[in-house]
């Protein structure tokens, strides 16, 4: 038995082994003009293969890009496209460096650092101390998603004060939302029973 693990891994498997045998023959087209008449029978038999890419942008060009691909770049015709060159394939990306900036708590995220440095460029006092409220309530917010057991607003101002150095401190007595208790009452509406119509 001629099994697929026995033959030479496809290229391009989403074609199937048939399309690949069609290149492989194309390439061996002594004739100029008989390989290109072939080529373009296969693109044609390609293209049937995936109908529902036919109206995306550049769906022909990927087609060539692709017949030349499967032939290893053998195959010597006159390509209606500017052909992508081969080294692309094996050209290795180019690194994504890696961010430098250091995150002072990593749980209210860079986000809240960068608004903090707003909060204290605020000239205007009244602004000032409903950023503070904000930040402080999506400071919260997050260390509940991070911690539910250990959430007050005592630690809170207390860590925008330190990440302020000193310049962002909340008014006496100011309370920050309870999203441990909204938390709580969304379940306990989920759980409550449904009244039941009363049978006459």
């Amino acid at each position: 038995m001629d099994y697929n693990s026995n033959r030479k891994n496809l290229i391009l498997p989403e074609y199937g082994r048939h399309i690949q045998k069609m290149v492989d023959h194309a390439v061996t087209i002594e004739d100029r003009e008989e390989r290109t008449k072939c080529a373009k029978t296969i693109i044609g038999i390609m293209g049937n293969m995936f109908p529902h890419l036919r109206d995306v942008n550049d769906f022909k060009h990927k087609l060539w890009d692709h017949l030349a691909i499967m032939s290893d770049f053998q195959l010597d015709i006159d390509y209606p496209y500017e052909l992508l060159a081969k080294e692309t394939l094996t050209k290795r990306p180019e690194k994504i460096p890696y961010r430098n900036s250091k995150i002072s708590y990593m749980h209210y995220g860079e986000l809240v650092e960068k608004m903090i440095e707003q909060a204290i460029l605020l000239e205007d006092e009244t602004e000032r101390k409903h950023l503070i409220v904000m930040i402080a309530n999506h400071m919260k917010k997050s260390l509940f998603i991070w911690n539910k057991d250990s959430v007050t607003d005592e630690r809170i101002f207390d860590d925008l004060k330190k990440l302020s150095k000193g310049k962002l401190i909340a008014e006496e007595g100011t309370k920050l939302t309870e999203f441990k208790e909204q938390h709580q009452n969304r379940n306990a509406r989920k759980k409550r029973p449904q009244n039941k119509p009363k049978k006459k």
